[in-house]
């Protein structure tokens, strides 16, 4: 039978991984110039760190792992349908599970912190780069295993922190060169919507449904909210929420008129106008969004999202928001944060479909392959490799000494490997050496030193 990988998992080879790395590098380069930290956590974490942080639709994506010692006494069957009786009812009995992959960073960071409360410095800035997992349906742009790329503030309410994040979203994206608009909202604004049309219980309700309003469009959206027991009266008076359109300016405005007696309203109001009011301090243009309500149940404050902006292709790339209170499910209470997370995987699909990877498709790891004829000349290969290791030359020496010169060259040209230094009995006795550049052909004999100096002087032209 073909090996195969589960589906909504990848396999990506050296020509994709370049290309991820390539992100990859400029995100994490971002993130340490605004003064983030790396910090690593297990792929698993205990059910009940995950269990009810994400909201009903949430949970259920969760990935359970069954104990690997479950009653050895009892019958098989009887204890696949236990299994299946617990999935069934959404029930966790620890006698099946207790450990589960990590459904995003920001819950297992929470957790992170309230653990290691005594030695960190607070505002602690954090950034994460790891795996997550989700029992989804796999999908385009949806996968069960994907990448997220993390950055938060935690121990401090100042918006500042939210503007420094929409200056680290704008700036990745631009080196990216990677068209976004970027989009943000209050949940605040939501929570007294809620309130004004008498349904503040259904909060969650309404903004899981209004999360999915460019997925599924505005009818469903009501089916929804219908059938999650929101009452008619209230959802006609969401709709002008559903048409909400305008310059930031006029949205404001109408805001003011809806729910400005609320308080929590009011302050919603407040923070929106900050961010706004200050957008020309961080040069970048962003977009008030009050159908964006961001379905995961933490989030108190602003929310971010990222689509890409181009008109062939749209997928939201990067979501966040501020959170106020998640660590006190974990005994530290009072401690806000915020943050985004940049979808990794997406933002690659993104950049592949709008071929943004032209050039860095056809760069090579090893800048300089060492050729030879005998085994004589490939052992003195190894020395003038280890000289241009010195000098930070990627190199490598072709392994086996029974293929033809054309070969190696062969392998050369289908690694994408730019220089070409062929060693024969002549530069063993000489300390001469012929290099040639396999891109516009040109060859060279020269010293080492010389060669080094050549070697790093075109690669850099090439660069530049």
């Amino acid at each position: 039978m073909k090996p195969s990988i589960p589906r909504g998992t990848r396999d990506f080879g050296p020509a994709e991984m370049q290309k991820r790395l390539y992100v990859l590098n400029c995100i994490k380069r971002n993130f340490e110039l605004f003064g983030f930290q790396p910090i690593e956590t297990p792929a698993m974490e205990n059910l009940t760190t995950l269990t009810n942080k994400y909201g009903e639709e949430g949970d259920q994506l969760v990935f359970k792992i069954l104990n690997s010692r479950i009653h050895e006494n009892k019958n098989k069957e009887l204890l696949r349908r236990e299994f299946e009786l617990s999935l069934e009812s959404s029930r966790n009995s620890e006698e099946l599970t207790e450990r589960a992959l990590r459904y995003d960073l920001t819950v297992p960071f929470a957790r992170f912190v309230a653990t290691n409360k005594n030695e960190l410095v607070f505002p602690f800035k954090r950034y994460q780069i790891q795996a997550v997992w989700r029992a989804d349906r796999p999908q385009k742009g949806r996968y069960r295993e994907f990448l997220q790329c993390d950055a938060d503030v935690i121990g401090s309410d100042s918006l500042v922190n939210e503007l420094d994040l929409i200056s680290l979203i704008d700036k990745t994206f631009f080196e990216l060169n990677l068209p976004v608009v970027i989009k943000f909202n209050n949940r605040k604004i939501l929570t007294a919507f809620a309130e004004v049309i008498n349904e503040p219980t259904k909060i969650v309700e309404i903004t899981i449904a209004l999360d999915k309003l460019d997925k599924i469009g505005k009818e469903a959206v009501n089916q929804e909210m219908k059938d999650k027991g929101i009452s008619e009266e209230a959802i006609l008076k969401l709709q002008p929420l559903l048409n909400f359109t305008g310059s930031n300016s006029e949205k404001i405005n109408i805001l003011k008129n809806i729910v400005g007696n609320s308080l929590v309203g009011k302050k919603g109001i407040e923070e929106i106008q900050f961010l706004l009011d200050n957008e020309k301090t961080v040069n970048t243009k962003f977009e008030l969004d009050i159908t964006l309500a961001r379905g995961l149940n933490y989030y108190t404050g602003t929310i971010f999202e990222v689509k890409t902006n181009s008109d062939t292709f749209k997928l939201s790339i990067l979501g966040g928001g501020r959170y106020d209170d998640l660590t006190s499910v974990f005994g530290l209470s009072n401690i806000s944060g915020v943050g985004i997370s940049f979808g990794f995987d997406r933002i690659y699909d993104a950049m592949e479909e709008l071929n943004l990877f032209s050039e860095i498709a056809s760069s090579s790891t090893s800048k300089v392959l060492f050729t030879h004829f005998d085994e004589a000349t490939q052992l003195f290969c190894l020395s003038l490799a280890e000289e241009l290791r010195k000098n930070n030359l990627a190199c490598e020496v072709y392994p086996d000494v029974t293929k033809k010169l054309s070969k190696q060259f062969d392998y050369a040209n289908k690694k994408n490997i730019p220089f070409v230094c062929t060693i024969g009995s002549n530069e063993l006795t000489s300390g001469v050496f012929a290099i040639k550049n396999m891109i516009n052909g040109e060859q060279h004999t020269l010293k080492l030193n010389d060669m080094i100096h050549l070697i790093k002087k075109q690669l850099n032209d090439t660069n530049d």
